[in-house]
């Protein structure tokens, strides 16, 4: 008796897809994660207003209005500029050897709030060290802005 061999047909390749929908869903979660953990109102902008009570529509020059009660005072912020290697307090210059002292005596009338506008100059390891003095001088309500670019 005489095997007969079968006849191998020939295979078509193989052929391999990319899919982009497990991409897509990726993605959009993705993207939908970073629009709901970003913040919408910068911190770093602080608005300052003048005491100056004049008439925003320019009205006319005789009439007076009286002047605006002003708003319920918030407690005694501080603002302090923090600069490589220094703090600027009140237009006077510190060393950060000095920061325990001066969150001391900020601290010593009571609850002591501060604005931190840290310049250009300064880096991350004088803001931190700015932020270790005062908390370990007690005072915890402190609020950092950027400085102007």
């Amino acid at each position: 008796m005489a095997l007969s061999k079968p006849i191998a047909l020939p295979r078509s390749p193989a052929k391999y897809r990319f899919v982009l929908t497990p991409l897509a869903d990726a993605m959009f979660q993705l993207l939908i994660f970073f629009m709901l953990s970003s913040n919408l109102a910068p911190y770093s902008l602080l608005t300052i207003r003048s005491g100056a009570t004049g008439s925003p529509e320019g009205g006319e020059a005789g009439a007076q209005e009286p002047a605006p009660a002003p708003a319920a005072p918030l407690g005694d912020v501080a603002i302090w500029n923090v600069d490589a290697g220094n703090v600027v307090v009140g237009g006077q210059q510190f060393g950060f050897d000095l920061l325990a002292d001066l969150a001391a005596s900020l601290n010593a009338d009571g609850d002591a709030s501060i604005i931190l506008v840290v310049r250009d100059e300064a880096n991350v390891q004088d803001l931190s060290s700015v932020l270790e003095a005062l908390a370990a001088g007690g005072i915890s309500n402190i609020q950092i802005a950027g400085g102007p670019s």
